[in-house]
């Protein structure tokens, strides 16, 4: 991968589009070669509409699996990586609305049931993040609707998953470097992140009693659409310089953690965080 930064760009709104950015993040590796490993499995995957959500969708068609696509108003998005699932030989499904809402993330499941008649892996992935670097200028209504995006639809969507989930099945969430290292100018979305580190811990072991796994993944620094709908485009433009690799991760280089995450091969881990940072390194 090159360390030449991407031109300065910006994006009025969140959660951001991957079609109007330069360049085009990569999503899969053309030398990926997909194995079997999530064969006939059935998964939902928030924020499944672009950035480090499609390139997992991507990965676990490739691998076999079915894919739930969970978006919030990105419709170009959505229907391309729906295409790109389709492509790989397996069924794509396509639910517009928001994480944040409770009656929404049970109808996720109860749309994947209709649909798929099974449900074994849940990515909860989708998330917002606003630039502030001073607590007091944090609006109210921005902070709550944060922890709904990043927190609460964790456990929206988990307690309407985890009854129809059964021996093998996994969770699976997106933490974040921030969460081990904090961030000055991501106050509350840093906030969230470490909410969700203390979920997956505290799950693991009620989760074990059932064989059904949880664990995480702590992306450093990725090429997705939320950085040009977070950031002023000069930050944008060095986006990356921040860590030992000095560029921006892909979400292709993402997509195989979560792979490895939902399949037999980490059948002996649960509670974990998989750091892909681009050489931070963390006491954790």
């Amino acid at each position: 991968m090159s360390d030449e930064k991407q031109p300065p760009q910006e994006q009025a709104h969140q959660p951001g589009d991957e079609y109007k950015m330069d360049p085009q993040p990569e999503y899969i590796r053309a030398s990926y070669r997909g194995t079997d490993k999530l064969k006939d499995k059935v998964a939902i995957i928030t924020g499944g509409d672009s950035g480090i959500g499609r390139a997992v969708a991507v990965h676990y068609a490739r691998e076999g699996a079915d894919c739930v696509i969970v978006h919030l108003e990105e419709d170009t998005d959505a229907s391309k990586t729906q295409a790109l699932i389709e492509a790989e030989g397996r069924r794509g499904l396509v639910l517009k609305g928001d994480v944040g809402d409770p009656a929404f993330c049970r109808k996720i499941v109860e749309r994947t049931l209709q649909e798929f008649g099974k449900l074994n892996i849940v990515v909860h992935n989708a998330a917002e993040q606003y630039d502030w670097d001073n607590i007091c200028e944090i609006p109210d209504e921005q902070l709550l609707r944060t922890f709904q995006t990043n927190v609460f639809s964790h456990f929206y969507l988990t307690k309407a998953a985890l009854p129809h989930m059964s021996e093998g099945d996994t969770l699976i969430c997106t933490s974040s470097v921030n969460a081990f290292k904090g961030n000055p100018s991501l106050i509350d979305y840093t906030a969230t992140k470490g909410a969700i580190q203390g979920l997956v811990r505290s799950l693991a072991a009620p989760l074990a009693e059932q064989r059904i796994r949880i664990n995480a993944v702590a992306p450093g620094p990725v090429w997705t659409p939320l950085i040009p709908a977070s950031f002023p485009a000069d930050k944008v433009a060095s986006f990356g310089g921040q860590v030992p690799m000095n560029r921006a991760g892909q979400p292709s280089e993402m997509g195989p953690a979560y792979v490895y995450l939902a399949s037999e091969e980490s059948s002996y881990m649960s509670g974990q965080t998989l750091h892909i940072n681009g050489g931070v390194v963390l006491n954790t």
